[in-house]
């Protein structure tokens, strides 16, 4: 979900009475944290190395500046404003500024080479996660796990533990989610949702450029989907798609044929289909709760899966740029251990956007907001709970195969409009 019909959540920010659990006791309880090693990716431009060792708390309080390009913050927006009220003596003010996941690397890269780099937390999704990774943009931070994330591994839901790994300890996973591919449509134009790709195929066929998805470089929905088809197509290797994607690509090139545009974002084709451009289009679990809770999209739109799929799960994580400052490094550390905590991850589910949310175990619906379980017992669908235990869940594609799957998608499908 790299973007999000902005809007200011609607869940009070926490108090200061909030209490570090376990994950960021720890942080706070070590007087030196030593970390057994540089990163292992080389410093660009005019940036240096990772410190060897940071303070646990900051000399003085400092500004983090965030840059969101993930629609994060409404998810995290009350944690990070929790974090600042607890504890002053690490924190005192937090700028937030927002961007797309295509311009990320750009922007940070500019920052490093000019030796003044300004961004000191991203919150992004797996695409901008990738880019950065692709390009040597982040710390590397498993030096510093024992002793800001004890047990991080152990504390993560399974399905959150392995998407993860896709951050290749150069960022922390925040929250998570299992994403889709599902199918949003118009029961007053649809009648009968597809419940195959064939099908869904045979049904744009016979309504031209009333299916819609988003460019997958900058949409979850839109990546979700693109994933998701190897699976649904029974394809030789669904996590390679230069050489394992065959009956996908076929596939995509036959449904262009179909669609009119591809938009930019995802909000774009939820605005569609309530216009009534289209009917039918690409979603997850959070895209159908979220947008129909906000009114931008109408109550009454319903939601399909597939008859036999794959959840392609995604996430979102928290990744320090190469050169923050020490004193900033270790108020973001403390920050992110604070994140996981249950408590925070309560937060999480929001208005249902990246339904669940919590990356951590033993963080239930009941423990959220009581806004939170309003949206949800409103505008969620009942079934969810139980198509995710009842289908396999797997990882987005690494961070460098995505990368790949999205410049040949841009090339292959998305130039053709």
């Amino acid at each position: 979900m790299p973007e999000f019909p902005g809007r200011r959540s609607s869940i009070p920010a926490p108090s200061r009475r909030r209490v570090l659990s376990t994950l960021a006791a720890g942080a706070a309880a070590v007087p030196v944290l030593a970390a057994c090693s540089a990163p292992s990716s080389p410093a660009r431009g005019n940036v240096s190395a990772a410190p060897t060792a940071l303070p646990s708390a900051p000399a003085k309080p400092v500004t983090l500046n965030v840059l969101d390009v993930a629609g994060n913050l409404a998810l995290t927006k009350p944690m990070i404003e929790a974090f600042k009220d607890a504890h002053p003596e690490i924190v005192s003010r937090v700028t937030y500024s927002t961007g797309t996941a295509p311009q990320l690397a750009a922007k940070v890269q500019a920052q490093q080479q000019a030796g003044n780099v300004q961004i000191h937390l991203v919150l992004t999704g797996t695409d901008g996660l990738a880019a950065g990774i692709q390009n040597g943009l982040w710390y590397a931070l498993k030096p510093y796990y024992d002793a800001f994330f004890p047990d991080l591994t152990a504390n993560y839901q399974p399905a959150a533990a392995a998407m993860a790994s896709l951050a290749q300890d150069q960022g922390i996973e925040l929250v998570w989610y299992p994403s889709g591919p599902l199918l949003e449509y118009d029961p007053a134009k649809v009648a009968t949702p597809p419940a195959t790709a064939d099908a869904l195929l045979d049904w744009a066929k016979a309504n031209p450029g009333k299916f819609q998805y988003a460019r997958p470089a900058n949409s979850g929905p839109g990546r979700t989907f693109l994933m998701g088809l190897p699976y649904l197509l029974g394809d030789s290797d669904p996590t390679d798609p230069v050489n394992g994607w065959s009956k996908t690509w076929a596939y995509l090139t036959e449904l262009n044929k179909h669609v009119d545009s591809y938009p930019a974002g995802t909000t774009a084709t939820m605005k569609n289909l309530a216009a009534g451009t289209v009917q039918m289009v690409a979603t997850t679990t959070g895209w159908y709760v979220n947008p129909r809770a906000l009114g931008t999209v109408p109550p009454g739109m319903k939601v399909a899966k597939f008859s036999s799929f794959t959840w392609v799960s995604d996430a979102q994580f928290g990744v320090i740029p190469k050169g923050v400052e020490p004193d900033v490094l270790t108020a973001v550390l403390r920050l992110l251990a604070w994140m996981l905590t249950p408590e925070q991850q309560a937060f999480a589910y929001d208005e249902g956007y990246f339904y669940p949310g919590p990356a951590v175990k033993d963080v239930p619906l009941s423990k959220a907001p009581a806004a939170s379980q309003k949206v949800v017992e409103q505008f969620g669908e009942p079934e969810f709970d139980a198509w995710i235990k009842q289908y396999p869940i797997k990882n987005s594609l690494p961070a460098t195969t995505q990368v790949t799957a999205f410049d040949l998608w841009d090339r292959q499908i998305g130039s053709t409009k």
